[in-house]
């Protein structure tokens, strides 16, 4: 089987190196010469993972529609904000009846579109029964050390969901496939604005206890906020829910956590990101889930919270306070 996976950032990479260590032949998509010279000759991605190697299937491209062409199936994982411009340029050059993986997180800041919206946007209804959507709690380094590691395969076809959910399938790689695209999408793109609130708990020094509040409360806003756009309440116990949420809040490795630890340490966030290789979808995916919110008359206090502190640069020890202060309520509204 010939794959093509769009995007050779650590995740694309590490499903890239799943694939390829099963057999297959996978192309990944740069657009760097340098990281694709690394990939195809030493066999590292030495700008994402430059201590781990790659299996020798696993190949680089740095021309787009080389890696979509005449393909049995294509991955897409650049980040969210990419994405349209991406499959505008390549629709007309994805082979019929081929599955479409997308590993991309996030929430379309102009248009609340999630990552399965645009792609029902941009590509013709012919494909459409060919979309689904892998997430899960997954750290792409361990992945490509070969952790054992679990993630759920959603798709509206059922026919399409199994026959993705085999191919990734390994002795390391577990999946588990539903229909609830929406419920998956949310839950892996509003992790990551609690996994900064996470992040900044810990760089104020507080403990175990106020990550666990954060983990709990925040999965109470994702579910309900999920739940009002369709989404089967569910799959919020899963693997994209709250497994993908306590490994993106506690993790180390996590971008977003990341992003939040040091802001809790009273680093400026232009200054964050500015150091970063790789980006923080949280950091887009906090406005866009602040609005969507908004539009829909849902309550989100962590996520409003999250704004203020990325978007109006308020203190991080006044959203604490502010969280804290909160009219007492019924637990689980």
């Amino acid at each position: 089987m010939k794959i093509g996976i769009i995007g050779a950032g650590s995740f694309g990479t590490a499903l890239g190196s799943i694939l390829a260590d099963k057999g297959y032949d996978v192309t990944l998509w740069t657009r760097s010469e340098d990281q694709a010279r690394s990939i195809n000759e030493n066999h590292m991605n030495s700008k994402q993972m430059p201590d781990l190697v790659l299996p020798e299937k696993l190949k680089a491209d740095t021309n787009l529609i080389h890696v979509v062409k005449d393909k049995e199936m294509i991955v897409s994982a650049p980040p969210s904000h990419a994405l349209s411009g991406i499959l505008k340029e390549i629709k007309d050059h994805i082979p019929p009846k081929v599955p479409i993986v997308s590993a991309s997180k996030g929430i379309e800041n102009e248009s609340l579109r999630l990552v399965s919206e645009i792609f029902e946007s941009e590509l013709p209804g012919q494909f459409h029964s060919q979309l689904s959507y892998l997430s899960g709690p997954s750290f792409a380094k361990e992945m490509v050390k070969r952790v054992p590691t679990i993630v759920s395969i959603a798709s509206k076809n059922e026919a399409t969901a199994k026959r993705v959910q085999e191919i990734f399938s390994f002795t390391y790689f577990r999946t588990y496939w539903t229909p609830d695209v929406v419920g998956v999408e949310v839950g892996g793109a509003l992790k990551n604005v609690i996994a900064i609130a996470a992040g900044v708990a810990d760089g104020l020094g507080f403990g175990q206890n106020t990550r666990a509040a954060l983990i709990t409360r925040g999965l109470n806003e994702i579910s309900r906020i999920g739940i009002k756009m369709g989404a089967d309440p569910m799959t919020f116990l899963g693997p994209s829910g709250m497994g993908d949420l306590v490994l993106t809040c506690c993790g180390e490795a996590s971008r977003n956590r990341t992003v939040g630890f040091r802001l809790g340490k009273g680093e400026k966030l232009k200054e964050i990101l500015a150091s970063m290789n790789e980006v923080a979808e949280g950091v887009k995916t906090t406005l866009s889930a602040k609005n969507l919110s908004d539009k829909l008359g849902v309550e989100m206090a962590i996520t409003q919270e999250v704004y203020r502190m990325l978007y109006e640069d308020k203190d991080p020890k006044e959203v604490v306070k502010a969280l804290m202060g909160r009219d007492l309520k019924r637990e689980g509204v």
